[in-house]
């Protein structure tokens, strides 16, 4: 159950980071700047993992990277 609390807190930091971060205005909610946090992470993760399958959540500022990564991806998209 905290694993899962840590990942929301994290998320929640990491995308708010991320929205600070990217230029423009990342307009979003609550629970999508939680998920974009998660995804972040996880892809940050899956990057910095180089081949290897013990895949894990990476630190913070990998994580801010893959989620800045993730709404210029969400924009190129016409998503966001």
């Amino acid at each position: 159950m905290l694993n899962i609390i840590g990942a929301i807190v994290s998320g929640l930091l990491v995308g708010g980071l991320a929205r600070f971060f990217f230029p423009g205005a990342v307009e979003m909610g609550w629970l999508t700047t939680i998920a974009l946090g998660i995804g972040g992470s996880l892809l940050a993760g899956l990057v910095t993992s180089k081949g290897r399958s013990d895949f894990h959540r990476a630190g913070c500022l990998a994580s801010v990277l893959g989620a800045m990564a993730l709404i210029l991806l969400g924009r190129l998209l016409g998503l966001g």
